[in-house]
């Protein structure tokens, strides 16, 4: 299916986010279900035990998969579709010119509650030198209003950089309070399998529980453009450019004025909670 780059690029600009339906080749699609429905029954069945999968006991149910954490290094078709060249083509269109693989994850909304993210920039987690930054969510399963899909906040990604802290520490997350209105103009991001959505790094964005009654993985990869360097974080500067899917490497930072703050301190892990997760990072939270 053909898709305008310049008219998607557009809505973007102006949203902040973006729904590409159908986007992905039904094989694809039909690899990614194999694959994941693969490792949810294996943590249903406690044959997990790598660290980079988040599994949660629930009352009365089985243990349930939360979250993989870099799912392109656990199975090769999550690393495909990271590549998987149109994908890469639009992402090179709304950054830019250049894209650097960033990182991955994949979350589970299991079915019947929980799952709920509070709403966050992605740009509190991971500020950059500059915001040429993006989240693409690849939805494994058909997304619906009852599965608690990715919601987001059209225009939010150009107005306030909200602060996620709250008594001096990162919680990862907007207490409802400093939005204000703001959430009544939210817009659920729901598809069928294989489409795709597109959130800029500053859209404020959550989603709700899972109420029914089928799973809602969604893949998530984070691409950002080749000038843009994190102000927190370092990397191995030979792995790091090994990411570039488009452009060449560069020394020299491109600096934009967009309001920072580093996600640190983290929470302390002995009041329960981690810092590795953003779900364990929003249970420090106290409007939730």
């Amino acid at each position: 299916m053909q898709y305008d780059q310049d008219e998607l690029r557009n809505r973007y600009r102006r949203d902040g986010y973006l729904v590409v339906e159908d986007f992905l080749p039904a094989t694809l699609v039909d690899d990614l279900r194999r694959t994941t429905r693969d490792f949810v029954r294996q943590a249903r069945a406690g044959l997990l035990s790598d660290q980079r999968f988040d599994i949660i006991a629930r009352p009365g149910a089985d243990q349930a998969l939360r979250r993989i954490t870099d799912p392109d290094r656990v199975a090769p078709i999550y690393d495909q579709i990271m590549r998987y060249g149109p994908l890469v083509d639009l992402v090179a269109h709304l950054l830019g010119g250049t894209v650097r693989f960033d990182h991955a994850k994949l979350n589970f909304k299991p079915p019947g509650g929980g799952g709920a993210v509070e709403w966050h920039q992605d740009w509190a987690y991971y500020p950059m030198t500059n915001d040429d930054m993006l989240a693409v969510g690849v939805m494994i399963e058909d997304c619906t209003l009852d599965n608690g899909p990715l919601m987001v906040i059209p225009g939010s990604h150009t107005g306030t950089v909200y602060d996620h802290h709250q008594r001096g520490r990162f919680v990862g997350g907007i207490p409802v309070a400093a939005l204000g209105e703001t959430p009544i103009r939210a817009v659920a991001l729901t598809a069928p399998a294989g489409s795709i959505s597109v959130h800029h790094v500053r859209t404020v964005h959550g989603s709700g529980e899972n109420r029914g009654i089928h799973p809602r993985p969604l893949l998530l990869y984070n691409y950002v453009a080749v000038d843009a360097f994190p102000v927190f974080h370092s990397y191995d500067w030979d792995a790091y450019n090994a990411r570039i899917l488009r452009g060449e490497a560069t020394c020299v930072a491109r600096v934009a004025p967009v309001p920072i703050r580093v996600p640190q301190p983290a929470p302390i892990p002995s009041n329960g909670y981690s810092s590795e997760s953003l779900f364990s990072l929003q249970q420090g939270m106290e409007e939730r």
